[in-house]
């Protein structure tokens, strides 16, 4: 490795936070080392990529994750393990170290996102068949954390009295943050399973990569695919939440409740997200 690449979306995301900035710079004696010590080679890397990873495919046929060990990401290697392939990707070799999460993974061939493969409506049938075979029990002492250590560490920097009606804003906020103690069953969650972590493969038609795994709620999990989809949110968020509900075998009236909650939770930074928070208000 000579010349080392970096891709598109990495690059992005440098100049916004310092100790991204430094890990960054470290990245090409990194990548080297794990090469060295996993005695893999790498190709170039995947473009545009993601905005906190660097991702290649390596010269035996797996592929090398090298990225940021950011909170939502801690247990991506953890899931994968229970997963153990059933509709995710394998995770072969994984280690943290200093501000760094390096994975060998399984490759998805010809690792088309669904994205960019099928038309929405059938992307969500895909999203639905996948998603029930990740709704595991975690096995005991598995340490993933509760997707209520998410929905409050998300909640704290929500404020209710900048958005246009802070007595609706508080309303799904407190939602969002009770949600989550009030379900009847606790499985291991993917929580950003969307159309883009979807690819194409050979082993199984679709497998998923790049989960962020919690345990909890279940009807929390469409969530994101959900909001990957701006305009049908837009044109009807209520039968957008009851037909993934349905086709998943969950309580629509829940789904429709963490999609409100979670519309409120974002929208200051996403403004649209606003209006359908307004419209599937309880």
């Amino acid at each position: 490795m000579t010349d080392f690449e970096m891709p598109a979306n990495l690059v992005t995301t440098i100049g916004k936070h310092e100790p991204f900035d430094r890990w960054a710079g470290e990245l090409p004696g990194v990548v080297a080392g794990l090469c060295e010590r996993w005695g893999v080679e790498v190709a170039r890397p995947y473009q545009p990529g993601g905005t906190a990873s660097w991702v290649a495919p390596t010269t035996d046929g797996r592929v090398l994750k090298v990225g940021w060990a950011h909170y939502e990401a801690r247990d991506e290697a953890a899931g994968l393990r229970v997963w153990d392939g059933q509709g995710a990707v394998r995770v072969y070799r994984a280690e943290r170290f200093g501000p760094t999460d390096a994975l060998l993974l399984e490759a998805c061939r010809p690792g088309t996102t669904l994205t960019a493969s099928l038309p929405p409506v059938e992307r969500d049938e895909v999203v639905a068949k996948l998603l029930p075979r990740l709704w595991m029990t975690p096995p005991p002492g598995s340490g993933f954390r509760p997707l209520q250590s998410m929905t409050e560490a998300w909640g704290r920097s929500v404020a209710p009295e900048k958005l246009p009606d802070p007595g609706l804003a508080r309303a799904g906020l407190d939602l969002w943050l009770g949600l989550a103690g009030s379900a009847d069953r606790e499985v291991l969650l993917c929580t950003d399973l969307h159309p883009d972590n979807v690819l194409r493969a050979e082993r199984e038609p679709w497998l998923v990569v790049d989960p962020k795994p919690y345990v909890g709620d279940p009807a929390y999990d469409p969530i994101q695919h959900m909001l990957n989809f701006p305009d049908r949110l837009a044109a009807d968020p209520g039968g957008f939440a009851g037909r993934m509900a349905g086709l998943l075998g969950l309580d629509p009236d829940r789904v429709r409740q963490w999609l409100f909650a979670r519309c409120v939770v974002e929208a200051e930074r996403q403004p649209d997200l606003w209006t359908v928070a307004q419209r599937l208000a309880p």
